[in-house]
């Protein structure tokens, strides 16, 4: 432990040491640091120009009368803007004869068609709207946004009226308004500009290959909304998607400026220039550095000291625990060591629990096993020494004995399965109504009344573990109601599961026994008794097999008026 402080301590040092020699270094780079901040900020300006750039480029057809709206960019931004043709002549220079040079490579191209390979939906082209459409259909926006208070309206870069993305799910309450359907009408621009789309999408298709060209035969573009931006075709194919692609810059094409290269500088082309320490402040900073390693040795040997003395109570309470002490805790306090030594008590806790469950699970074990061996040993002895006859009756008294055994083994079978990880299932299509109908028949009583109701349900399980645990619960709950009473299972769906539910009129669980009900061994009758037969695992079995399969089981209850056990399962 000694070892761990002194560690600590040191690599606490070598961090404060390394933390000085970071700041020293920090502090003569602190005007180059915020001149570089600076060029960040440029850039996120620069692109925010290229943005303002393409959206002018969208709406307009060429740059003839782009002066003032490229001047207006320049001063809000505070940059040099210049525009240059492919060929590298210049179109626009907002630099004066003091302006630098402009660099040899420009900053963007400006391709409203052409945006990180799509095209800018601001570039509407023959899809924008005349002023008479956009009237009307305004007017149907706005009796829509009267007509409902929930329908919020925006407008899409051609004009046309729309609900807004943030409104999902709303289409519904367009039925009492009665414009709905006239607002997501084409108009007859709209229209035209999709037949012009069609025509040469058609052509682009015809100049592929004839094997391709046949795939594709009958193929149109969408859209399925009226965004002609997402305007896409129902197919994988390479070759169409990009004839769709070519179709709509063809088409839009007239209506966009032509691509222009732009470059952008500073007005002035300052640099920013490095700072040189001074002998005077190299040596402010050395004794800040000394003054700042041992405040942080002193902080350092503190801290690991605090560190250390929960670990060696941790480490102590792990030895007596591992010498088999199940009462050994810890005192952390708070932090992520008190949240360890929170952590190694629930352990111990839980290991404690543990080996109360294996000890009384042994003795119950040992107890189920004692009387029907006791029953068997005893009257085979009897037999032995000619005390009783090997008549019929006593062998079915002992085959129903040892069939007695077999179910325990079984059970403790499965649950030694469902605790190893390797209960196994066989899933397949099934009804679930037949499965509940063959347990029912089954389990048949004629001292209670035993019935079902059911819905047709069909899900993938395996049909014998299923008919297991409800024949689990059918039989606890016939087994707990007294003559007269009822039973009834239920199967109906609810959303995308399942659900069984089993209820009775017996006598009911108390409430402070309820968490108990699926424990192994568990009875509501604490005497052991026989008298109500069973195992004690059925519940516990009936959990395991419900989990194996993605579902769950609860049961509510109510003292003195019957219990409902609930089975979910998945239907996916």
């Amino acid at each position: 432990m000694k070892s761990l402080l002194v560690r600590f301590f040191l690599f606490s040092l070598v961090i404060a040491a390394c933390s000085i020699a970071v700041t020293a270094w920090l502090a003569s780079q602190a005007t180059t640091g915020a001149i570089r901040q600076e060029q960040g900020e440029a850039l996120e300006t620069d692109a925010q120009i290229v943005d303002e750039l393409v959206g002018y480029a969208a709406t307009h057809k060429n740059w003839a009368d782009a002066k003032s709206a490229v001047d207006e960019i320049a001063r809000k931004y505070n940059r040099r803007v210049a525009l240059t043709d492919r060929n590298g002549k210049k179109l626009f220079d907002t630099g004066d004869q003091n302006a630098p040079q402009l660099p040899i490579t420009p900053r963007a191209l400006v391709d409203p068609l052409n945006v990180n390979g799509r095209i800018d939906p601001r570039a509407v082209g023959p899809f924008k709207l005349t002023e008479e459409e956009f009237r009307t259909l305004h007017a149907y926006a706005d009796q829509l946004e009267e007509c409902n208070a929930y329908i919020k309206i925006v407008d899409a870069p051609n004009g046309r009226p729309r609900l807004s993305n943030d409104e999902p799910g709303r289409l519904s309450i367009w039925d009492d308004c009665k414009v709905g359907d006239r607002l997501y009408t084409l108009t007859v621009t709209e229209k035209a500009a999709y037949g012009q789309l069609q025509a040469l999408f058609t052509e682009c298709l015809a100049r592929l290959d004839p094997l391709t060209a046949a795939s594709t035969r009958g193929k149109k573009p969408g859209p399925a909304t009226f965004d002609w931006e997402i305007t896409t075709v129902q197919d994988t194919s390479p070759e169409v998607v990009g004839c769709m692609d070519s179709s709509r810059r063809e088409q839009l094409r007239p209506f966009v400026a032509e691509p222009v290269q732009l470059f952008l500088t500073s007005p002035t082309g300052a640099e920013p220039q490095t700072i040189d320490l001074s002998t005077t402040g190299a040596t402010r900073i050395m004794l800040v550095a000394l003054g700042i390693l041992a405040i942080a040795g002193f902080a350092s040997w503190v801290t690991a000291t605090q560190l250390v003395r929960p670990i060696r109570a941790l480490t102590a309470a792990t030895k007596r625990t591992a010498e088999g002490d199940r009462t050994a805790r810890v005192d952390g306090g708070a932090g992520e060591i008190g949240e360890l030594a929170k952590s190694f008590n629930a352990m111990s806790e839980k290991l404690a629990e543990t080996e109360r469950q294996r000890q009384a699970m042994v003795s119950d074990v040992a107890h189920e096993l004692r009387t029907p061996l006791g029953n068997i040993t005893g009257w085979l002895e009897a037999t032995q020494d000619g005390l009783a006859e090997p008549d019929p009756h006593l062998i079915d008294m002992l085959l129903e004995e040892s069939l007695l055994l077999q179910r325990l083994v079984d059970d403790l079978h499965d649950l030694a399965q469902a605790d190893a990880g390797t209960l196994r299932l066989h899933p397949e299509p099934i009804a679930l109504d037949d499965v509940v109908d063959q347990v029912v028949n089954a389990q048949q009583n004629r001292e209670i009344l035993l019935r079902a109701e059911t819905t047709p349900v069909h899900l993938s399980a395996d049909p014998v573990r299923l008919r297991q645990a409800l024949g689990n619960l059918v039989a606890n709950a016939v087994r707990y109601t007294p003559p007269g009473g009822e039973v009834v299972v239920k199967l109906f769906q609810w959303k995308d599961r399942a659900i069984l539910e089993v209820t009775d009129t017996g006598t009911g669980i108390a409430p402070e026994d309820l968490p108990h009900v699926f424990d192994r061994f568990w009875r509501a009758d604490k005497s052991r008794s026989r008298r109500t037969g069973g195992s004690g695992l059925g519940l516990a079995i009936t959990r395991h097999l419900v989990e194996a399969h993605g579902g769950s089981v609860s049961v509510t209850s109510t003292p003195g008026e019957g219990s409902t056990f609930r089975i979910s399962l998945p239907q996916a």
